[in-house]
């Protein structure tokens, strides 16, 4: 424990190595979702039309948790700041629906485009023009994004349960749902409980909510389902092993065809407006992206100050008191 606290200074800090562990394990839940989410949208998973024409969900799921890992455990080693960093929410819809799905690229091109914005967001940050841009973006707008990207996930989680469908017919592009079958009620049972827990104050509210959860649905499925109650791959379900060696079978695979495909104008755009979106969905990306542009503090939604609270999982004290060390993007 000592040598966490010479490394992290976590007592200067007025935090311990518990506090950390709890804040640590509660932001890894909070965020767990883009683990499943990122291979549903790139596979095209439940998209009438379209299914069996995306990413597969094995190699996608391995470069999200690849990725997320990776990177948060640079940003806790090299900058001593206590932020998880993983694919975004928003861009990958980009990827699979504008580029893929309505340009007709095919997924080795659309990756080269992301590949691409990695490498000039990459030069942004070294040159810190990155920095210099969203300094000039007003705080209001900043906050503006984050309630947009939040709504965002919102109706991805309300559609996954089933409370919103797509209409077979009409105008209207979704629909409310018959409201009926186990996501629902599994949905109900535990937002009513986190919402509980955080209303009686209670520590760790949102990690004891989503557990809890987790395992009632685990309880249900396998009772009442016969394991087959959620259309996701693999959700609610004990897992056939408990290691499992990650699939890199799509790794580094890149077509710049683009180029020619698109022309090179028409490349540039669509790299500048990917970069202007949300941060990378897969392949390279740099550790500090434009997604930050969402968040009311300099790195991520979970940086905490008294006048800007955490607008996502509860940060630590080492939020608040940067060391020498660290480098704000």
């Amino acid at each position: 424990m000592g040598a966490l606290d010479g490394w992290f200074q976590l007592r200067a800090r007025g935090t311990d190595v518990g506090t950390e562990v709890r804040a640590g394990l509660t932001t890894f839940m909070v965020m767990a979702y883009i683990i499943f989410v990122n291979p549903i949208i790139l596979g095209y998973i439940g998209v009438p039309g379209l299914e069996g024409k995306g990413l597969p969900f094995g190699p996608t799921l391995t470069v999200t948790c690849l990725t997320a890992g990776v990177l948060s455990i640079a940003m806790g080693l090299v900058t001593n700041y206590p932020f998880a960093l993983a694919p975004g929410m928003g861009l990958n819809a980009v990827v699979a629906f504008e580029l893929v799905a309505g340009r007709g690229l095919t997924w080795p091109q659309a990756m080269t485009i992301v590949f691409l914005e990695g490498v000039v967001i990459t030069l942004l940050v070294l040159t810190r023009f990155r920095e210099a841009m969203l300094e000039a973006v007003p705080l209001g707008l900043k906050r503006a994004i984050s309630v947009g990207i939040g709504l965002f996930i919102a109706f991805i989680g309300f559609f996954t349960a089933g409370f919103v469908v797509k209409p077979a017919a009409g105008p209207l592009p979704v629909g409310l749902a018959p409201l009926q079958g186990l996501p629902i009620a599994v949905f109900l049972v535990g937002f009513l409980l986190t919402a509980w827990l955080m209303a009686r104050r209670v520590r760790g509210a949102l990690l004891l909510g989503i557990v809890l959860t987790t395992v009632l649905a685990i309880v249900l499925n396998g009772v009442l389902a016969g394991w087959k109650g959620f259309a996701t791959p693999g959700a609610a379900q004990l897992p056939a092993a408990l290691v499992q060696a990650p699939d890199f079978s799509t790794f580094g695979r890149l077509d710049f065809g683009v180029l020619a495909r698109l022309g090179l104008l028409a490349t540039i755009l669509v790299t500048s407006s990917t970069r202007s979106g949300r941060s990378s969905a897969s392949g390279a990306r740099a550790a500090f992206s434009i997604a930050t542009a969402g968040c009311p503090g300099p790195i991520a939604c979970c940086w905490w100050t008294p006048s800007a609270p955490c607008w996502a999982a509860w940060p630590t004290a080492a939020a608040t008191r940067p060391t020498s060390r660290a480098r704000p993007a």
